[in-house]
């Protein structure tokens, strides 16, 4: 059986630094017939459980801690009984929406999770979030990049705990090291490639 990528976009806010905004988020499945995990918990619980069904979670994956990436991840793990897994750098942000909560597994770089019979390995990518994490799921080509980059570039880093040096040595370093077919799907937004944003980023 084949591992697939299921994909919604849900509604709500992002606030930080005093300021809050409307945005859209993707929700990522990726798994078979019988188990997967969930990338990014935003939003809308009932949504995420459209596209998980009666499959196994796994797993919660999420890419960094800013509240539009983590805010239902306690309330999905009691619907699915299953690991939020977040990379320790990002406790920071993590509590300033969870103070009652917190993560299960420690996302460190090169931590793989298999499911489905496709591996996923996290790749560290700071910047935009100092715990910033990509998925890279090799047979499946693609990446899951958060808001680490998008399609037209680098994620924001306008806000407390980001960098913009950081984010385009991430960028360079570590995504633009994996093929240039590889699909990026991203946090907000459409689909794009590593060899897209490789050659639009270019040496700025």
């Amino acid at each position: 059986m084949t591992a697939r990528v299921d994909h919604a976009v849900v509604s709500g806010t992002f606030s930080l630094d005093g300021e809050t905004h409307e945005v859209d988020n993707n929700v990522w499945v990726v798994g078979d017939d019988t188990e997967c995990v969930v990338i990014d918990a935003p939003h809308d619980v009932d949504a995420i459980m459209e596209l998980v069904g009666d499959r196994a979670v796994r797993a919660i994956l999420l890419t960094h801690a800013h509240d539009d990436h983590c805010r239902v991840a306690p309330e999905l793990r009691e619907r699915v009984v299953a690991p939020i897994m977040l990379h320790p750098d990002e406790r920071p942000l993590w509590e300033l929406t969870h103070t009652d909560h917190l993560w299960d597994v420690d996302l460190g770089d090169g931590f793989e999770i298999l499911v489905g019979g496709t591996r996923l390995q996290a790749i560290h990518t700071p910047g935009h979030a100092p715990g910033a994490v990509c998925f890279h799921a090799p047979s499946l080509g693609v990446v899951f990049t958060g808001d680490t980059l998008f399609q037209g570039g680098p994620g924001a880093t306008g806000r407390s705990y980001s960098d913009e040096d950081v984010i385009k040595t991430s960028i360079r370093e570590r995504l633009f090291a994996l093929p240039e077919e590889t699909v990026v799907h991203t946090g907000h937004g459409p689909d794009t490639t590593i060899g897209a944003e490789k050659a639009a980023l270019g040496t700025s």
